[in-house]
């Protein structure tokens, strides 16, 4: 059974930065394909950023691209998405995702359906 763990919401004006964690436990980081998805209230769950098992390749919706990075320590079987120049859009509730049936050098924009393991998610809220 694989446990993920998100932290690092909260509250901040438009233009700041915030960086989200997700701590992996019951399976070795580096076997997972993970990613990052958000849900605005009244919308669909929706891909924002994934990284490849390898952490060699990642992915990104074009909403996020250029401001959003996702990284992995291995290490620390932890997940990383920091966050820069958060606008009022960006407001949702983050979830830590993975996927355990891709190969180590595959990343692509990812669909719910692919998603193996979900986080409880955690509340980022952007001000104007």
């Amino acid at each position: 059974q694989v446990q993920l763990v998100e932290t690092g919401g909260g509250l901040v004006q438009a233009g700041a930065s915030l960086r989200l964690s997700c701590v992996v436990s019951g399976r070795t980081l580096s076997t997972v394909l993970m990613a990052w998805f958000r849900q605005a209230p009244g919308k669909e769950r929706e891909f924002a950023a994934g990284i490849s098992r390898s952490g060699a390749r990642t992915a990104y919706a074009d909403s996020v691209k250029g401001r959003f990075t996702i990284s992995r320590d291995n290490a620390k079987n932890t997940v990383y998405l920091q966050m820069n120049s958060l606008k009022p859009d960006d407001t949702a509730v983050y979830y830590c995702a993975a996927n355990l049936r891709r190969d180590y050098w595959y990343i692509a924009p990812l669909s719910v359906r692919e998603i193996d393991y979900w986080g409880q998610g955690t509340q980022v809220t952007v001000s104007s």
